[in-house]
């Protein structure tokens, strides 16, 4: 996953999935990518609530604590993220960042979920999804696994909590329509294999949880909302699902 353990000053950060164009854009310009969405641990930027989305305050708190370091934040800010994407582009660029919106909300399927339904660790299905909006991912030796379990949602901040379900867990949510090249496409989003018993996780306070627990309902499968890290209660509910299913 794109990680800020490089030194240079010369960073393009970014959030969600900005429009190819964009990415495209500044590629190939010897630049370094960091994923802001991602919990690299560091320090509370203290401008956020307490009560918000984590992913959102990982956005402002990497920005925050890089600003040194980072030549441009590319902001995706369309119904291909959220409106709080929104509003934290408003508040960095406030705050003197460089900030390029992006809104990418072309709904064509760009290609197939081949690291979605592979046979790789669910954890490793993630971050492949999540490098490669910026970087290209050979998928020609990957192999596809028959489904036993769904995991549906976006990437969560304690990707550690992947680690509890088989490898035969097969991705859905916004994070298949990503691998898919759709992020804003709402009707791939709420696809699921119904035949397969699915956990819907959404991480707290993000308005994506009004699907999470409405599928989670049709389908009977198992809702799940995460602040931060994973709770011991969380973690017993997710392994109590995957024994009895």
């Amino acid at each position: 996953m794109t990680n800020s353990d490089n030194n240079s000053r010369d960073i393009i950060a970014f959030w969600g999935y900005p429009a190819p164009a964009l990415i495209n854009k500044y590629k190939n310009k010897n630049t370094n990518w960091i994923d802001l969405d991602i919990d690299f641990g560091y320090p509370d930027a203290k401008i956020l609530p307490d009560a918000y989305c984590q992913i959102i305050k990982n956005i402002i708190n990497n920005a925050v604590y890089l600003k040194s370091r980072i030549k441009k934040i590319i902001a995706p800010i369309g119904k291909d993220k959220c409106d709080s994407g929104w509003f934290a582009s408003a508040v960095l660029k406030d705050m003197g960042f460089d900030v390029e919106t992006s809104i990418y909300e072309d709904l064509t399927i760009k290609s197939e979920p081949i690291i979605c339904e592979s046979n790789l660790p669910l954890k490793k299905k993630f971050e492949l999804i999540t490098d490669s909006i910026v970087h290209d991912i050979d998928k020609s030796n990957l192999q596809k696994s028959e489904a036993q379990f769904g995991f549906w949602g976006v990437p969560p901040n304690d990707l550690n909590l992947l680690n509890l379900l088989p490898d035969s867990t097969h991705v859905f949510g916004w994070t298949r329509c990503v691998e898919m090249g759709c992020p804003a496409n709402l009707e791939l989003e709420m696809y699921v294999n119904p035949d397969i018993p699915t956990i819907f996780y959404s991480q707290s306070f993000c308005s994506k949880a009004q699907l999470a627990k409405y599928l989670a309902n049709k389908y009977n499968g198992l809702y799940i909302d995460v602040d931060d890290f994973a709770t011991k209660s969380t973690k017993a509910k997710i392994e109590a699902f995957i024994k009895l299913r």
